[in-house]
């Protein structure tokens, strides 16, 4: 599990009884206790006059490094004792969090947090603080969801500012939505974009040790079911194994977090194999998130949910449009851990390219949020929506040969938005899969970010 550490200051006001403000500061420690998260507690900050709790607290947060700062106001504090000490961490993203009253013999009890919370909302805009602004009341309790979604916002865009992808090639099929504008993604998010060539897994590929490539034979000879077994599947198990053993030297050399490769005009048509199963191994054997056709904004968006989930992302193609749902598909694979059972593969072919190992599966059902970054005008934005995924009808992609191979996929219909809307907005021909809702963890990192909503 990755842990993620979080800074955490409470505020109240000095004429306030302490043991009241320490009793709220206790509450919400505990709301914040999980496993995934690593608090470092810095205490109470007073509005006293020579700001000395302020300053106790700076110097506590000053020695940690934290993904994000909880500002938890326990009632009536002066703006200025606030900005004391957020100011010194402006550069990190903080949540805005008021607590709230109590009952006590049939009456209302308050501090009046939420005159400090939203005495301070707008200041925090006007100072440009990254921040998010959540509150807990009386009869809904506290926004635990809505905290744990910037938590794990906060923590993704820590994790982007390291993150790497590699792309062997640039350009697939010389496609315009996969493009990257390395510099404004690395200022945007903080991801590196890393390319390298397909001549570089060649040369890899002749110094991978056989013990190595019979470890991974054996894995897939244990837990993969082959339909249609030939010898020719067998020379394509060995050749799979080799090529991602040989992109994997470059992952564990460069660092990489994602990696997308040149898929139609480079393995397909240049070296005459279908990388399905490079793209699962690389993702079984080292982690990585994975997706074709240098598909470089596809990788941050897998990125970006990877790292708020601790999920495998996978992606999808759009292949239809119907009333109330869409045929959303793959054409080579997707990740172990998206399959409905087995992991299914079969022999097949397509069109002119060479044949090869076809991933098969079924893809787990469920309720979805479905994403994607695109460059547009200038900046970044995110399409996302959200939707039950259902195991589709019986279908085929013209091309492949007889009988034609059903391909991974799903029937997803959209309860956040109409086919229409959806349609007016997408982002491209791949989506990014995640399941659950994550529509506020989207929008927190967004907002921190800086990226435009669709």
């Amino acid at each position: 599990m990755m842990v993620r550490k979080v800074g955490f200051i409470c505020f109240g006001e000095v004429n306030t009884p302490y043991e009241r403000l320490k009793a709220k500061h206790d509450q919400a420690l505990k709301v914040l206790e999980n496993p995934g998260v690593e608090l470092v507690d810095a205490g109470i900050v007073l509005d006293d006059a020579g700001y000395e709790t302020a300053d106790k607290v700076i110097r506590i947060l000053e020695s940690s490094r934290f993904c994000c700062l909880i500002v938890c106001v326990a009632g009536w504090i002066p703006s200025h004792a606030v900005i004391h000490v957020t100011d010194r961490f402006r550069h990190v993203p903080m949540l805005l969090w008021g607590l709230c009253g109590w009952m006590e013999n049939g009456h209302i009890v308050t501090t009046a947090d939420q005159a400090g919370t939203t005495a301070l909302r707008p200041v925090f805009e006007e100072m440009g603080y990254r921040y998010s602004y959540v509150y807990s009341t009386m009869d809904q309790g506290h926004p635990e969801d809505k905290i744990d979604a910037f938590i794990r916002s906060a923590y993704s865009l820590q994790r982007l500012r390291t993150a790497r992808i590699g792309t062997m090639g640039y350009r697939d099929m010389l496609l315009y939505g996969t493009q990257c504008e390395g510099t404004s993604l690395r200022s945007v998010l903080g991801i590196e974009t890393e390319p390298f060539e397909m001549l570089e897994m060649i040369q890899n590929s002749e110094n991978i040790r056989q013990a190595d490539i019979d470890k991974w034979k054996s894995y897939i000879d244990q837990n993969w079911c082959i339909r249609n077994k030939n010898p020719q599947a067998e020379e394509t198990v060995e050749r799979g194994v080799r090529y991602a053993l040989a992109i994997g030297k470059k992952v564990e050399e460069r660092g990489y977090d994602a990696v997308t490769l040149l898929d139609v005009d480079g393995m397909k048509k240049l070296l005459g194999f279908p990388p399905a199963m490079v793209f699962m191994l690389l993702n079984r054997i080292y982690g990585v998130q994975v997706i074709p056709e240098n598909d470089i904004l596809g990788s941050a968006t897998q990125l970006m949910m990877h790292f708020a989930t601790e999920e495998t992302v996978p992606y999808l193609e759009y292949y239809e449009f119907f009333k109330d749902y869409l045929l959303a598909g793959v054409p080579d694979f997707i990740p172990e851990s998206a399959a409905d059972g087995p992991v299914s593969m079969l022999p097949a072919a397509f069109g002119l390219l060479n044949s090869s190992l076809l991933n098969v599966s079924e893809v787990k059902p469920g309720y979805v949020t479905c994403s994607r970054l695109l460059y547009r005008k200038g900046r970044y934005a995110m399409h996302f929506y959200t939707g039950n995924a259902k195991k589709p009808c019986a279908w085929e992609e013209c091309g492949w040969d007889a009988p034609a191979p059903q391909l991974p996929s799903l029937a997803i219909y959209p309860d956040s938005c109409t086919i229409e809307e959806f349609a007016q907005k997408v982002g491209g021909q791949h989506t990014i899969v995640s399941y659950g809702n994550h529509t506020d963890m989207i929008r927190t990192m967004c907002g921190l970010a800086d990226i435009d909503i669709l």
